[in-house]
C-alpha cells in the first residue's frame, strides 16, 4: 500500500488525504491441497507448507511463481519457520520435524521423540526453537534441532501456536481459550486468563507487552501487559481466524474461513472486511513489509497484496474550495471552474496513484480552464491545483 504524504497538508492547507488501498490477487500454486503456513525469508523469497501430504513450495520472485521442493516426508505440515535465509524447519502430524540447511533445496527428517501432531514452531536464535502440539505438549531444542526435550506445560490442552519476544518470555495458545506464558525460556509455563473459552488459533505480538490472539467465531483478544491481562476486541465477525500477523504497532491482518481477510490501522480498535477473491479458507498470512503480504489456504490458494486495487480519498471539511472539476470520469477533455474570481498564477499537475507527475501546466488569470486529458490510460489520477491561495487535490477518473 503505497502512501503519497502531502506536505502541505501538514501545514492545512490541502483538502484531502491521498493512499492507495490494499487488494488481494490469486497466485498460480500448481497444486490444489489444503495451504497451512507462510513464511519469507527476504521480499523475495518465501516457503509454503500442505496440511495433507508434506508438500512443500518455494518461490523466489515475491509469490508470482512457485515451485514444489522435496520434503521427504508425506505426513501433512502445519507451520513452517525459518532462522536464517539457508535454515528452516517445518512440524507436522505424527510428530514430524524437517530441516533444511541449504534454503530448502534438501529437507532432512529430525527425531522429535513424541508421534502427537505439531501444529507451530518458533525460534528464538539459531539454535533455540520450541514446537507446540497435541495434549499440552511443548518441546526444545537449544542445538539447532538435533535434540528436542519436553517442557512442563501445565496443560493436556491441544496447543495450536507459540511466540517469543525474547530469549525468556513466550506464550504457547490453544483450545477452549488457554494461553500459558514462560517467563523462564520454558523451564516452567503459567496459566494466564484469556477471558475466552473459544478456541485461540494464532498470536503474535508487537512488542515486549502488546499481544494479539485470534480464533473461533471471530475472536480476538489484545494484552497491552505482556499477557497479565486480556480484552476481547470486536472483529465485526463470527467467522473463525486461523492466523494473525502485525507489520507495525497499528497495521495487522487476521485471516479466516470462507476468505475472511480483517485489517486494522488502528492497533486493533477496529477491523476492517477486505476484499480477497475467494471463499476458501485462509490458514496463514505473512508480510514482508507495510505493503507486502501473502495469504494461504484451502485448494492451494495463494494471495498476494496487490497495490492496484484504487484509490481512497478522505476529505478533509472545513476548508473552502475554490475550484471544481468536470466532466469526471472523463476520457477526453476536463473544466475547471474557479469558483471564486482570483487573478493570480495557477499551476495544474496530474499524478498517477504512485505520486509520479504525468501532465502540468500553467495558467494566467485564468477563470475556466479546460485540459485535454485524452492521452492518460484509463484509470485513477490526482489532480493537484496550486495557487498562492494554498492547494487542493481532486480525484480525477479517466475512462
Amino acid at each position: 500500500m503505497k502512501k503519497l504524504f502531502l506536505s502541505i497538508y501538514f501545514v492545512a492547507l490541502c483538502n484531502l488525504f491521498v493512499y492507495a488501498q490494499t487488494g488481494w490477487t490469486a497466485q498460480t500454486s500448481g497444486t490444489t491441497v489444503g495451504l497451512y503456513s507462510v513464511y519469507f525469508t527476504n521480499a523475495d523469497t518465501g516457503y509454503v507448507i500442505s496440511g495433507v501430504d508434506g508438500t512443500i513450495l518455494k518461490t523466489t520472485n515475491a509469490g508470482v511463481n512457485w515451485t514444489v521442493q522435496t520434503s521427504g516426508t508425506t505426513n501433512g505440515l502445519y507451520s513452517v519457520y525459518f532462522t536464517d535465509a539457508n535454515t528452516g524447519y517445518a512440524v507436522g502430524d505424527f510428530g514430524t520435524i524437517i530441516k533444511t540447511s541449504n534454503a530448502g533445496t534438501e529437507w532432512t527428517i529430525l527425531t522429535s521423540g513424541t508421534t502427537r501432531p505439531l501444529h507451530s514452531v518458533y525460534f528464538t536464535d539459531a539454535n533455540t526453537g520450541y514446537i507446540v502440539g497435541n495434549v499440552g505438549l511443548i518441546l526444545k531444542t537449544t542445538n539447532a534441532g538435533i535434540d528436542w526435550t519436553e517442557q512442563i506445560s501445565g496443560t493436556t490442552y491441544f496447543l495450536k501456536s507459540v511466540y517469543f519476544t525474547d530469549i525468556n518470555t513466550g506464550y504457547a495458545i490453544g483450545e477452549f481459550g488457554k494461553i500459558n506464558k514462560t517467563s523462564n525460556a520454558g523451564i516452567s509455563w503459567t496459566e494466564l486468563s484469556s477471558g475466552t473459552s473459544y478456541d485461540l488459533n494464532s498470536i503474535f505480538f508487537t512488542d515486549a507487552n502488546i499481544g494479539y490472539a485470534v480464533g473461533w467465531v471471530g475472536v480476538i483478544l489484545k494484552t497491552n501487559n505482556a499477557g497479565n491481562s486480556w480484552t476481547t476486541l470486536s472483529s465485526g465477525t463470527t467467522i473463525y481466524l486461523h492466523s494473525v500477523y502485525f507489520t507495525d504497532e497499528d497495521t495487522g491482518y487476521a485471516v479466516g474461513e470462507v476468505g475472511t481477510i480483517l485489517k486494522t490501522s488502528n492497533a486493533g480498535n477496529d477491523w476492517i472486511a477486505q476484499t480477497s477473491g475467494t471463499t476458501e479458507g485462509l490458514y496463514s498470512v505473512f508480510f514482508t513489509d507495510s505493503n507486502k503480504g501473502i495469504a494461504v489456504g484451502e485448494s492451494g490458494t495463494i494471495l498476494k497484496t496487490s497495490d492496484e486495487a484504487g484509490v481512497f480519498i478522505e476529505e478533509k471539511l472545513g476548508l473552502e474550495l475554490l475550484f471544481t472539476v468536470y466532466p469526471n470520469p472523463s476520457n477526453n477533455k476536463i473544466t475547471i471552474p474557479n469558483n471564486k474570481t482570483i487573478n493570480e498564477e495557477i499551476l495544474i499537475s496530474i499524478l498517477n496513484i504512485n505520486g509520479e507527475q504525468v501532465m502540468c501546466d500553467q495558467f494566467q488569470n485564468q477563470n475556466l480552464i479546460e485540459i485535454d486529458v485524452s492521452a492518460l490510460t484509463k484509470g485513477i489520477y490526482l489532480l493537484k491545483i496550486e495557487t498562492k491561495s494554498g492547494i487542493e487535490i481532486k480525484k480525477l477518473v479517466i475512462q
